[in-house]
């Protein structure tokens, strides 16, 4: 599985750095993941804390999966910030996925601000034995010639 763009990260922080933003609706940086093999899929892990399980999306198009999600900023008007270092705003991840991955059976659950995806592999790219067939070769005799 390869990251979709690689660039994504740093445009983001670039962005974020030369905008000076200080105490205002700031851009999410990015969605720090987490990615294993474990026997038979992959395990994609996501921080999200503090979003609604309910804006959180996940596609799988053409080979792409893409994770968005949203956390709302408060809406308070007389609301005096002492620190605001909490991100608001969209977060979105997409990630390359190979020929081999099962895309129907991609799972998802949201628990304690952290997303966990299971990606299966599709059955034909799974590790199987090939047993070798081998016939069994019978002895064959030569005719007994009677020399008289």
């Amino acid at each position: 599985m390869l990251r979709f763009d690689p660039f994504s990260d740093l445009d983001s922080i670039t962005r974020n750095l030369l905008a000076g933003q200080t105490g205002s609706a700031r851009a999410p940086r990015f969605m720090p993941m987490d990615l294993c093999k474990i026997d038979d899929h992959y395990v994609l892990t996501a921080d999200l804390p503090g979003i609604d399980p309910g804006s959180v999306d996940i596609d799988v198009d053409n080979g792409t999966l893409t994770i968005s999600a949203h956390r709302t900023a408060r809406s308070e008007d007389s609301v005096q910030w002492l620190t605001n270092e909490r991100f608001f705003g969209s977060y979105r991840r997409q990630l390359s996925l190979g020929e081999g991955i099962d895309t129907e059976a991609i799972s998802a659950t949201y628990e304690n601000g952290v997303l966990t995806l299971t990606i299966p592999l599709a059955e034909r790219a799974r590790p199987r034995k090939i047993e070798i067939a081998h016939n069994a070769q019978k002895s064959v005799e030569a005719p007994v010639v009677d020399a008289g």
